[in-house]
């Protein structure tokens, strides 16, 4: 005699509602999956996103959560990579072609018929176990901590990918907008990968944490006076805020041949002086979460040089009240859910 088997979830079951507790019946194990016990939840406001359905790709009920940690309690049978026991994560990429040119680079997060994403149209972490591909499960090394890890996932690609890509050597001066759940980790890798780095912020009061986070200087982003004085010296500028940025302000910073990278979302349109652009050879560029290869080394490369999100951690029972908390913007800087 056989036993439906659930698993029990915290779910939105309309758009924009509260999460409550919720079970559901998981799809059958598939041969290439493995099931794991979560043990830890990053929240990234990209869940508050998916359940107020604010990109028009959410279908309810809504189970989010696609910074996960936690060990690997079942296995399907063509699994050779992991084994029971182990301590894995999943980001935001749950599948992808694997057969285009940017997967066989390792660069899911750009594949060409478009990759899946761990929460949409699929249950996510948010629960007391989660089933997903082995293929996108990471092994979490030994040197780094679960909480610590779970952020990593999905803020840390999100700002190791483009410092990755175009840190092109030592000294390079990287500045970053915004010292929140992206920018601070920003920070930490740009030093880690020997960059000279200016935080720009809005907030003075950051200061003292900027610089404990690895940063050179310090930016007043509303002192004309101190920005003035920063133009035309930055070689990769990293917008890691989702509010309106002053574009033109933005680019003065800018060297010649110099990259204004994107990973926050502003609503706005983008305006961009259109001379210094091409007489500077100036570049905008966007970036998205990260593929596999840039995932394991992004995370070999937090647990040899120590970094790790300043987190807080709150129970996943109270995962309302802390939704709420970053939609207010109190949150420093991270916080992770814990499983009971």
């Amino acid at each position: 005699m056989s036993t439906t088997e659930t698993f029990t979830a915290y779910a939105s079951l309309k758009v924009g509602e509260k999460l409550q507790q919720w079970q559901y019946e998981p799809l059958p194990l598939g041969t290439n999956d493995i099931e794991i016990q979560v043990t830890h939840n990053g929240l990234c406001h990209t869940d508050i996103h998916m359940r107020d359905n604010d990109w028009d790709v959410s279908s309810f009920p809504l189970v989010a959560g696609h910074e996960v940690v936690g060990n690997v309690t079942r296995i399907g049978p063509n699994v050779t990579s992991l084994k029971i026991g182990d301590r894995v994560g999943f980001g935001w990429i749950r599948n992808s072609c694997r057969v285009c040119d940017a997967c066989l680079r390792g660069e899911e997060n750009v594949c060409r018929q478009g990759y899946t994403g761990l929460i949409v149209g699929n249950h996510g972490g948010f629960a007391d176990k989660l089933r997903a591909s082995a293929d996108f499960a990471y092994k979490i090394p030994d040197g780094l901590d679960s909480a610590s890890a779970a952020p990593l996932l999905c803020a840390g690609i999100t700002v190791y990918t483009p410092l990755r890509t175009y840190i092109k050597y030592p000294g390079t001066k990287v500045g970053v907008i915004g010292i929140g759940g992206l920018g601070h980790l920003a920070i930490k890798f740009a030093r880690a990968m020997g960059a000279e780095v200016t935080a720009f912020s809005t907030s003075p009061n950051k200061e003292t944490e900027a610089k404990e986070f690895g940063a050179h200087h310090f930016c007043n982003w509303n002192s004309q006076e101190e920005i003035t004085a920063a133009s035309s010296s930055i070689d990769l500028l990293i917008s890691a805020v989702s509010s309106e940025v002053d574009w033109e302000k933005a680019f003065s910073l800018l060297a010649k041949n110099g990259v204004f990278c994107l990973v926050g979302l502003p609503v706005s349109m983008l305006n961009i002086p259109l001379l210094p652009l091409v007489f500077d050879q100036k570049a905008v560029v966007g970036s998205v979460v990260g593929g596999r290869r840039f995932m394991k080394e992004m995370l070999e490369f937090a647990a040899i040089h120590q970094i790790k999100p300043m987190i807080e951690t709150m129970s996943i029972s109270q995962i309302n009240e802390a939704m709420d908390k970053v939609s207010a913007n109190k949150a420093r800087y991270r916080i992770v859910l814990t499983s009971e």
